[in-house]
């Protein structure tokens, strides 16, 4: 727990402090949003829909751009100004008097929150490597599933006043909190004086905009295909957060079930998804790890569409073990999917690659919520099956890609460069090497 919360890397524990006041920025922002938008802003639910729409398009092209910017300019630096302008934009919807305005701030707030997670990526490219990135990145998720969950705990005060001033006061908050997010990723900077140097060098030590050119991330046949593959993966985000609960008021089962579903979620991401991460930093491995994953989310979508038919005890029981299916298979495809995006890509341009892979999040987070309604919601146990016969696909796609993957050749770090130089210099615990 105490690695996990207040880990003694100076690296790891500033992008946990972030991560904290970030993520439980998420949990009241969810909570209040909607309701914030349509009754205080007086915005119709189309109108939300739609601008939300288009700041997912530009969160798609600014989480591939972020990406680029991280190997020019240092991914500290990007996170950091992604980080403020996200809750510069989020205070900014406090003031949003109409449609127009709505959307250019939400395309503001989505887009720097795409930036925010390539850079971030980015990050954990280049100071780590081999199991440690991908343990640190799975930590980092466990600290984010539970500040969001107690962001919507804080949140429900807001709810239970109901008046434009708590929605208000609610929104407020989730600004200063982004605010206070980047404090601990300015300080880094001070605190480790190696790290502006590592976020723009490659494996040899030399900068990334000067190494030798390899391929675009867009023309790596074998990365573009991973990302693909673990973005249909990653649209179980959507089906969690959009397609469960509308299903779930469908079913024999109380709405209160959706409540239920998302904290025994809460709790296996908790409780598992460092174990699951263990192994994944091999490419084979990793892609295996994903095939698995899809084939529990495919159960889970079959349990769902079967607690369609039951009775109150039998759709609650059913909805429950759909949901344990769910959760194992959503840890297992992030661990997978972080193994594949961090070792299938080129160490000289890191940052563009990490911004692809975040790329393909952005896009499964923009069309999951269309895709789970047309399918599940609109044509039942037909839908469920078809969204567990397009995970099947994209697991068994993934692992294929992992077993064809040939490892690249990697130029031998130069003395004193890198993170074993950055530990030594700055008191951070030297990252795992494993071909040293």
């Amino acid at each position: 727990m105490q690695q996990t919360f207040f880990p003694r890397d100076r690296v790891a524990r500033s992008l946990t402090l972030s991560t904290m006041a970030f993520a439980l920025s998420s949990g009241v922002f969810y909570t209040v949003s909607a309701l914030y938008f349509t009754r205080v802003i007086g915005l119709s639910a189309t109108t939300v829909g739609v601008g939300l729409g288009i700041a997912g398009g530009v969160g798609v092209l600014a989480a591939y751009a972020a990406g680029r910017l991280s190997d020019r300019v240092g991914a500290h630096h990007v996170q950091a100004w992604a980080t403020g302008l996200n809750g510069a934009a989020m205070l900014a919807y406090t003031l949003a008097p109409d449609a127009v305005v709505f959307t250019l701030v939400a395309c503001l707030a989505v887009g720097m929150r795409s930036a925010s997670a390539s850079s971030k990526q980015a990050m954990l490219a280049r100071w780590y490597t081999g199991p440690e990135r991908v343990e640190v990145r799975a930590r980092m998720r466990v600290v984010t599933n539970v500040f969001i969950g107690l962001g919507t705990v804080a949140a429900a005060a807001a709810l239970l006043v109901g008046t434009p001033a708590a929605y208000q006061t609610a929104m407020l908050a989730v600004g200063v909190l982004l605010l206070l997010a980047t404090v601990p990723l300015a300080r880094l900077g001070c605190r480790v004086p190696e790290l502006a140097a590592r976020m723009t060098e490659d494996s040899a030590g030399e900068r990334a905009s000067d190494a030798p050119r390899g391929p675009s991330p867009l023309r790596d046949r074998t990365y573009v295909a991973s990302v693909a593959c673990n973005a249909v993966i990653a649209m179980h985000f959507g089906l969690q957060t959009v397609g469960v609960p509308l299903w779930v008021a469908t079913t024999e089962a109380p709405t209160a079930m959706v409540a239920v579903l998302l904290v025994l979620n809460t709790v296996v991401v908790a409780s598992l998804q460092v174990r699951a991460s263990r192994g994944t930093h091999d490419v084979r491995r990793a892609g295996i790890t994903v095939r698995r994953a899809s084939w529990l989310l495919a159960l889970a979508c079959v349990l769902y569409a079967l607690a369609g038919y039951g009775n109150l005890a039998a759709a609650c029981a059913l909805l429950v073990v759909a949901a344990l299916a769910h959760s194992v298979g959503e840890i297992l495809g992030e661990a997978g999917g972080w193994g594949m995006a961090f070792e299938l890509a080129d160490p000289r341009h890191a940052g563009a690659y990490q911004g692809l892979s975040q790329t393909g999040y952005a896009l499964a987070s923009m069309v999951a919520p269309a895709l789970v309604t047309v399918t599940a919601i609109e044509h039942g146990t037909p839908g469920w099956l078809g969204l567990a016969a397009l995970f099947v696909a994209a697991g068994t796609g993934a692992a294929v890609v992992a077993r064809r993957h040939r490892p690249r050749t990697e130029p031998e770090p130069q003395a004193g460069a890198g993170a074993a130089s950055a530990a030594r210099s700055s008191g951070v615990r030297p990252a795992y090497h494993p071909h040293r």
